[in-house]
């Protein structure tokens, strides 16, 4: 489990694919006193298993699925990675709860700049945009931020200069693809009320909540 705010702003050194496994090797500033072997780590918001540890570095292994639920397979030696190391239960939760499972990848329909933030607009599928709510939270390749604003399958984020300074924000652009996270307990409310099995009778309004005892 993570929060969202991240450490260290690491360099991907490799990511090497075999016939039968892939491992990323991430330059970090992350002590190596402080890495241990099987530690999770989350890279661009993707929770990994830490499999070796160098001087200045740690090397985890990548599944097939991983790759292909996400932005990993995108990179190459020398891009920009958001780093975060597991949640410890005397931590301060500052951001939100993250598990470091992406649920989809989205892209930037949007950078513009507003006043001292800049905007981003973000286009999702709409099957993972319902969760995600105003004022609610959302991992962005792993940075915990707060959604300013939602449409059926965009929502925007405002992020402020040191979020740009510390993550890899600040090198992204229209166009470009990221992690996203949505907020896990929205998913879990979805799953229990079977919101996804209803909705294919009723739609989701006020009847609905209604029927479904929240009025």
């Amino acid at each position: 489990m993570f929060t969202g705010l991240i450490e260290d702003l690491g360099t991907l050194r490799e990511l090497r694919r075999g016939s039968s496994q892939v491992r990323l090797t991430v330059e970090t500033a992350i002590p190596a006193a402080e890495l241990h072997l099987g530690d999770s780590v989350a890279v661009n918001g993707i929770c990994l298993t830490v499999v070796d540890i160098g001087h200045g570095s740690f090397t985890a292994d990548v599944s097939p699925e991983t790759l292909e639920c996400s932005t990993l397979g995108d990179l190459s030696a020398g891009s920009r990675v958001n780093l975060e190391r597991a949640l410890r239960l005397s931590d301060r939760l500052g951001g939100h709860l993250v598990s470091g499972h992406v649920d989809a990848i989205a892209t930037i329909s949007e950078r513009i700049e507003d006043r001292n933030a800049i905007r981003f607009t973000f286009r999702l599928p709409a099957a993972v945009n319902r969760f995600v709510a105003e004022k609610g939270s959302v991992a962005i390749d792993g940075i915990s931020l707060t959604v300013n604003a939602v449409s059926d399958d965009t929502f925007a984020v405002a992020v402020i200069p040191h979020t740009l300074a510390m993550t890899t924000l600040r090198e992204k652009k229209s166009g470009d693809r990221v992690n996203i996270e949505t907020d896990l307990i929205a998913r879990y409310i979805a799953r229990l009320l079977g919101v996804e099995k209803a909705q294919q009778r009723d739609p989701l309004n006020l009847e609905f909540l209604a029927k479904h005892g929240f009025l």
